[in-house]
């Protein structure tokens, strides 16, 4: 059943801020927002930050990345050729490991903080969860239907001066099929970390109703597994809403999160909050959310949404 708000109830709305007493959403850097947050006052974190690859950091622009997108064809991937950059890795983890330690001051014992990362730079953002005091649990994937970006070197050869037109005619048929080192994308990894529980399982859930996943809880009836398959056509037919984001998660499986890690009425968290859904996912499962996005179209979106599929 859907979550539904009473419009009586108080509601702060503003052009920054969509407040009432089931969500706060703020149009904020989160680096901010978070700091008014109380120690061990959120259950649970399911976030999916910028991860620093092709423009998509902490200077993100949605205008150049889309320009990029229309010109290279590829987004969030490597670039052609692939020229690897390990100050990627190093920028991500710079950014994340502040947050990290506020994620970590925040969150209450025993609670899951997810954060969804990418293949080649998961392990920089995993780190900056350890490094804060996580026990990282397992690595979660969401399972997709994926675009190859494996890029060809018929052209690199071809305007190879030093190659003569035999060499380079051998050397295209030799590298038949040979591409760059990118296998067809299938999955997202997440971080599945915990903040440490006090005492036992048994004696954190006492406390804080936290620490143990819900095995009922299921994408396919079976046991919950750490390899989530959900189409991302699914995004489609889940907003009536036009959400021009270019990573948007779908709902269902953001529900699925939600389901696993928390209970009713607990408190999720989204610092990255984007096109909402993360927001959405929370509501409709009756926990009540605070979201923060910085960019003041995706906070738009995000309330729109609130407002016409929740409230």
């Amino acid at each position: 059943m859907t979550a539904r708000i009473d419009s009586a109830q108080n509601i702060k709305d503003s052009n920054t801020q969509f407040i009432t007493s089931k969500f706060s959403i703020y149009n904020q850097d989160c680096t901010e927002g978070l700091k008014a947050l109380s120690n061990n006052s959120i259950d649970c974190i399911i976030t999916d930050p910028p991860y620093f690859i092709d423009g998509m950091g902490s200077e993100w622009n949605d205008t150049n990345l889309k320009t990029k997108a229309s010109k290279s064809g590829v987004i969030g991937g490597l670039p052609v050729g692939m020229k690897f950059d390990k100050a990627q890795g190093e920028r991500l983890q710079e950014f994340m490991n502040p947050l990290a330690n506020e994620f970590y001051r925040i969150l209450k014992p025993g609670g899951f903080c997810i954060v969804f990362s990418q293949a080649r730079l998961y392990h920089r953002m995993a780190m900056s969860l350890d490094l804060a005091g996580f026990e990282i649990r397992d690595m979660l994937a969401w399972k997709y239907e994926g675009q190859a970006k494996a890029f060809s070197q018929t052209h690199f050869i071809k305007k190879d001066k030093n190659l003569t037109q035999a060499q380079k005619e051998s050397l295209i048929k030799e590298l038949e099929g040979y591409k760059t080192p990118q296998l067809k994308p299938q999955i997202e990894p997440m971080v599945m970390a915990q903040k440490p529980k006090e005492g036992t399982f048994v004696q954190n859930w006492q406390k804080h109703k936290l620490g143990l996943i819900n095995t009922k809880e299921s994408l396919d009836g079976r046991f919950p597994s750490n390899v989530m398959g959900v189409s991302k056509h699914t995004r489609k037919n889940e907003s009536n809403i036009k959400i021009e984001h270019l990573t948007p998660k779908p709902v269902c499986l953001i529900s699925h999160l939600v389901r696993l890690f928390t209970q009713e009425e607990q408190i999720v968290l989204d610092p990255f909050m984007g096109s909402g859904s993360h927001g959405i996912a929370a509501l409709n499962n009756h926990r009540f959310f605070i979201g923060y996005e910085i960019e003041k179209k995706y906070f738009e979106i995000a309330k729109k949404r609130i407002e016409q599929e929740v409230l």
